[in-house]
């Protein structure tokens, strides 16, 4: 596994924490959209790169 791959899959998974974070404090929508597309993003390339 390429250190790019760990990187990028490990920022997937921090910003899904994030979602699920300011899901439960009902943050506005917006932010969540913004932030669970980046996590996709950073998931999809990392497992792109395996």
């Amino acid at each position: 596994m390429s250190n790019s791959a760990m990187i990028l899959l490990f920022v997937g998974l921090f910003l899904a924490g994030g979602v699920i974070s300011f899901w439960k404090q009902k943050q506005s929508k917006g932010v969540i959209l913004v932030l669970a597309l980046g996590s996709l993003m950073c998931l999809g390339s990392g497992l792109m790169r395996l």
